[in-house]
């Protein structure tokens, strides 16, 4: 017997479950806030105020997982217009949507909010938000006019009166900046005896792409503070650094004994460093773990897949380059272009997407 054909849900059973608070929104409905047309857009904006604070705050929670998990997803146009919704929590969440937004209107709004928003909350994510802008002009990506306010920014905010937490995320974001004033507060905020500064000093050293910052790094492999130690972990990762290998390697010989957060962080750390002996122990790893736990550690190996192919390429093409001597007049490029700076100690950094320190949990 045929089935009876049901017709798709329209935006008006989008719009219908949104003002009812006496059954949960339906996830399914989640991905049509992506892309949202503007006639789709505008139905939601009359009707937002009478949609219950609580609904609206779990709604964007619900839309900001969906979009670390969906790079292919876009809450662009929603976010933007939740930027001035009355609850901290909406507008924080709708600044994290942002994240990689990158237009200039965008940075203007980010730097009002981060010095007039009358919640700490909100400041701190549009201070770390910013952080994006500084990546952008260190890929030249962005003018310098505008990379020069948002950096000049970031400083007053840092070393202004306004809380730990907003400044500490000023720091965070300037770690992508390469600057010798940058990196005075960075080592200053690292010898303090305050455990959160620290973590975001060390937070601001994965950013930077510069592996001067490595040894630093190393000595908070063994903090007193387990939320210092698992951002030392995080960090290492992200500066790709070779020497932290065995000693990510010791630290998982026993997994079950770790803080969840260094367990994760130490994992994914060393697929992106790669190497001897790295492949084996993940392998071993994820075998051990059950079902739901494997499942989270899986990407681990993906990445480690591409790190592996990666370095195995830029080997490969080294190589090459070494048996070209003297015969690089008839290269169809620019050679200069593959030459690298000895006496250059920095690189450009890599981004990172938000402030990478959600933890996955352990189940």
């Amino acid at each position: 017997m045929k089935q009876p054909q049901t017709n798709p849900p329209t935006f008006d059973d989008v719009i219908t479950a949104l003002l009812d608070p006496t059954t949960p929104f339906p996830a399914k409905f989640l991905h049509r806030f992506s892309d949202i047309s503007p006639e789709d857009l505008d139905s939601v904006k009359n009707i937002w105020e009478k949609v219950d604070c609580e609904r609206r705050a779990n709604l964007l929670d619900d839309l900001e997982k969906i979009s670390d998990q969906d790079t292919l997803v876009s809450f662009e146009d929603l976010a933007r217009f939740t930027l001035k919704d009355p609850d901290a929590r909406v507008r924080s969440t709708a600044i994290r949507l942002l994240w990689d937004a990158g237009d200039s209107s965008l940075a203007y709004d980010l730097i009002e909010l981060s010095k007039t928003d009358v919640s700490e909350l909100v400041r701190a994510a549009a201070a770390s938000g910013l952080g994006y802008y500084v990546y952008l002009g260190e890929m030249e990506e962005i003018t310098e006019m505008l990379l020069d306010k948002v950096i000049n920014h970031l400083m007053v905010l840092l070393t202004s009166k306004d809380t730990p937490l907003v400044r500490r995320r000023a720091l965070e974001a300037l770690g992508y900046r390469s600057d010798d004033e940058i990196d005075d507060h960075i080592r200053s905020a690292y010898k303090s005896d305050d455990s959160d500064w620290i973590m975001s000093a060390l937070f601001a050293m994965g950013r930077s792409a510069n592996p001067k910052w490595g040894r630093m790094v190393l000595e908070m492999f063994v903090h007193p503070n387990t939320q210092v130690r698992a951002e030392a972990v995080r960090a290492a990762g992200e500066l790709e650094l070779a020497e932290a290998r065995d000693p990510l390697l010791i630290l998982l010989e026993e997994p079950e004994e770790l803080d969840e957060e260094v367990f994760f962080n130490a994992v994914w750390a060393l697929s992106k460093i790669g190497g001897q002996g790295v492949r084996k122990r993940l392998e071993e790893i994820i075998d051990a773990a059950d079902e739901d736990m494997a499942e989270l550690l899986e990407d681990s190996l993906d990445n480690l897949e591409f790190t592996e192919t990666f370095n195995r390429t830029m080997f490969e093409f080294e190589v090459e380059l070494d048996g070209l001597e003297g015969e690089t007049d008839d290269l169809p490029f620019e050679f200069d272009l593959l030459e690298t700076d000895d006496e250059q100690e920095t690189e450009k950094p890599r981004i990172t997407r938000k402030d990478g320190r959600k933890t996955k949990k352990k189940t």
